[in-house]
This record gives C-alpha cells, sequence and structure tokens, in this order.
C-alpha cells in the first residue's frame, strides 16, 4: 500500500520555483516510486550527476531534492571546469522495496535515462551503490566511472577523500601557515565510503580522530583499526548525533548527510574549520555568513568534494594516467586558497565567493558558446 502524502503546492508548484532547464520523470507504479531526472543547465556540455534511491514523506521533497542536488552539481562541475553540466536523478520511494523489486526498479530507470540519449549521465549516490551501477549499465551506457576495459566499477570513494584531504591542508594552510593536520583534532561525522579512507589518511599523517556515526559499531571499529595501525589518537564518538558539532577540534568535516550547518548547530560549532564530503551542507545561503561572523573557515562543499566528479570527468574524456587525476585533485588546495583570498579582498564569505568562482566560468562558457554558434 502506498504511504505518499502530497504538499498542498504539489509538483507543479514545486517546479515553477525552480531556474533549471526541466525535470523528466515518471510514475513507477510497480514499485510505488517516483523517477526524478532533474536536468539543470548544459551550458558546459551534457549533464551529469548520481542518482539517489531513498523514501520520501511526499513526491514533492523527492523533487524539490533532486533539483536542489542538480543545481549542486552545475556548480561543481564549474568550479572543476571539467566540461559538463549540472543534473541529478531522485528515485523518490513511497514505500520499502524487496531486493527484487527494487532491481527491477533500476532497470526501468536505466531505460528511461537510456532514452535521453546521453543528455544525462550518472554514477552512485545516497542510496545506490557500486553494484546498482553496473546493473544499472544493464540498461544504459550513460553510466560514469564503469571501466571500458574490464568493465568494473571505479569506486570514488577514496578519490574523493583525497580531495577532501587536499581542501582540509588547504584551510589549515591559510588559517595556520601549515597544511600539515599532524596533532590536529579532525571530527569525522560519517565514516562510510569517503569518510573512512579520509580517516585513514589523516591517521597517516598523524591528525587525531573523533569518528561519529549512526552505526556506532561501525565508528568504533574504524577507530580501533587506525589507532592500532598508526599509533594515533582515534576514537568513536559515544554521545549523540546532535552534539557531534560542539565537539572541541579543529576540522568539523561533515562527510553524511547534508544541511548540518545551520541556525541551531553553527552556534554550537567547536572548530577553526569546516571541511568535509557531504552535498549541501549549508542548511541556507545565510548560514555561510553565520559560519564567517564566527570565524570559521569554510570549504565550500562542491570544491572540497570535487574530487570523485573530476576523477569521473578525466576518466570519461580519456584520462588514465593515475598520477594525473591525483594532480588533479591536489590542485583543489589551491582552489581554496583562490576563494578564501577573494573572499577575504571582497569581504564576502567564502561561499559566495565560490559562487562568483561558478558564475565567471558560465558567463564565459555561454559567451564561447555565442560566438561559435
Amino acid at each position: 500500500m502506498s504511504e505518499w502524502s502530497h504538499h498542498d503546492e504539489g509538483l507543479r508548484g514545486v517546479m515553477e520555483r525552480w531556474d533549471g532547464l526541466g525535470v523528466v520523470s515518471r510514475y513507477d507504479a510497480a514499485a510505488d516510486a517516483w523517477m526524478f531526472i532533474a536536468l539543470h543547465d548544459n551550458t558546459l556540455g551534457s549533464m551529469a550527476g548520481g542518482t539517489r534511491m531513498q523514501r520520501y514523506p511526499s513526491p514533492e521533497e523527492g523533487l524539490a531534492d533532486a533539483m536542489r542536488l542538480a543545481a549542486g552539481m552545475t556548480r561543481k562541475w564549474a568550479a572543476i571546469d571539467l566540461g559538463c553540466g549540472g543534473g541529478k536523478a531522485v528515485l523518490a520511494l513511497g514505500r520499502d522495496l524487496t531486493e527484487e523489486e527494487r532491481l527491477a526498479l533500476l532497470l526501468r530507470y536505466g531505460r528511461l535515462v537510456e532514452a535521453l540519449s546521453g543528455s544525462f549521465g550518472t554514477g552512485p549516490d545516497l542510496g545506490t551503490t557500486m553494484q546498482d551501477m553496473l546493473h544499472l549499465s544493464k540498461a544504459t551506457r550513460y553510466i560514469h566511472g564503469i571501466d571500458p576495459q574490464t568493465g568494473a566499477y571505479v569506486d570514488s570513494g577514496p578519490y574523493t577523500a583525497r580531495g577532501v584531504l587536499a581542501a582540509i591542508h588547504g584551510c589549515l594552510l591559510h588559517r595556520f601557515g601549515d597544511p600539515s593536520s599532524a596533532g590536529k583534532t579532525v571530527v569525522i561525522e560519517g565514516v562510510g565510503g569517503v569518510g573512512e579512507p579520509l580517516a585513514q589518511l589523516l591517521a597517516a599523517e598523524g591528525a587525531e580522530l573523533i569518528l561519529a556515526d549512526l552505526n556506532a559499531t561501525r565508528a568504533a571499529r574504524v577507530a580501533a583499526r587506525l589507532s592500532e595501525r598508526h599509533g594515533v589518537k582515534a576514537r568513536a564518538f559515544e554521545g549523540s548525533s546532535s552534539a557531534v558539532v560542539a565537539q572541541p577540534c579543529t576540522v568539523y568535516s561533515p562527510c553524511a548527510v547534508g544541511g548540518t550547518l545551520n541556525a541551531t548547530t553553527i552556534p554550537r560549532l567547536a572548530c577553526a574549520i569546516v571541511a568535509g564530503s557531504a552535498n549541501n551542507q549549508l542548511a541556507e545561503g545565510e548560514d555561510a555568513d553565520r559560519l564567517a561572523e564566527r570565524g570559521i573557515l569554510y570549504a565550500p562543499d562542491y570544491i572540497a568534494n570535487g574530487a570523485g566528479a573530476i576523477t569521473f570527468g578525466m576518466l570519461g574524456q580519456g584520462q588514465r594516467d593515475e598520477e594525473k587525476i591525483g594532480q588533479r585533485i591536489d590542485a583543489i588546495s589551491q582552489t581554496l586558497a583562490e576563494i578564501f583570498r577573494e573572499a577575504e579582498d571582497q569581504g564576502i564569505s567564502t561561499a559566495e565567493a565560490s559562487d562568483h568562482r561558478v558564475e565567471r566560468v558560465l558567463a564565459a562558457a555561454r559567451e564561447a558558446n555565442q560566438n561559435r554558434g
């Protein structure tokens, strides 16, 4: 039985607030699910973004999430300037699915992606896995990160973690004049596909770690392994999830869900830096100013977590040299240095300075497209 509720404004009301190119949608009766492929901007090229699958209270909330995430992908691709436009897909579930139902839904969704003929390409996101992408590839060619030579899927998590590490280095250099994380305390919220390899990288540098995760057993297991292997202080956070942000540390690294930085949590932060892999870390635009007013250096999320996109983008362009991919990822620290300087020079937040960078890239691309036309 469907458990959907509906907002009074309906799907049309949600779409009327959006500035994107459009949304491809389909109601899948067999799974009682909505497919939303939000196509935000193709100025830089064909649109690409992950596929998220989760339950939502209403279809409208699934649509709004897809549109918000697609706009974020436009910013991310423009920030790293790799010739892709912003898009995102959400498979909004109205009920829990059996594994058989879930796999069948993915194949039906894959046929919808294939019908777009390359206008949209996708990869994993919250609620989908690398194995899901391999399954999805049975129905569509437009999957990012599958090695054409082996047919295996490339795990973006370690690459994204390397990018977040580069972001942390850039933040530490700007704030303290030294990029080293040795002896610094880092709180990582979420030790999954990105958070765990990030913790490994930081432990190898000698950082002290506090690991928080909804799965407390996993956080404890990772902390124990890192303490034993690297001889560093690493412990699992044992308090409530709402108390994580108040832990005294040098760096707070949100690597799970977004929206953890808001009017309620920002006054409670006890860190000098925020740099993590979660998407949409700010609950609202004003939160960037709130961080700046507190003197907390914020690495805009779509810059800090851009290494997965960098990797898939370069692989898609035929670049297979791991050293060159790594160099491009490590350059995230330099990108942040430029953003931090602009923010200070203009007296604006780092998020606003980053958005200005995106706008310049998109404006230059639009002008080039017009001249070619």
